[in-house]
């Protein structure tokens, strides 16, 4: 069975989250029927350790990090998925993005 959408998530620091969803809307993202820019997204606390090398837009490296940030989910047609993930790494502040994407199926009636 082949994906023809994804539920693509990426975890945002709160200041970053508008730039990051104008990006992947505009990438072509968050269309559910007529519907535009759905998205959802809940407060949660990151944390992350930066290795030799790194260079961490928050903190520095060797020093584990705690971060406020927001959980954002949205859809994304599989034919847009690299794309728009593209968008989301290029608009996120963080060196490394996480970020998922999960393949949706769709019930027939």
């Amino acid at each position: 069975m082949t994906a023809r959408a994804y539920k693509l998530v990426w975890f945002v620091p709160r200041e970053a989250v508008d730039a990051t969803r104008e990006a992947v809307f505009a990438a072509g993202a968050g269309r559910i029927g007529d519907y535009a820019r759905c998205s959802w997204y809940t407060a949660g606390t990151g944390t992350f350790l930066g290795g030799a090398g790194t260079d961490p837009s928050i903190g520095e490296p060797g020093r584990e990090q705690r971060v406020s940030e927001l959980r954002v989910e949205t859809v994304v047609p599989a034919e847009r998925a690299a794309e728009i993930v593209d968008a989301l790494v290029a608009a996120h502040p963080y060196e490394e993005v996480a970020y998922e994407l999960y393949p949706l199926v769709e019930l027939e009636p």
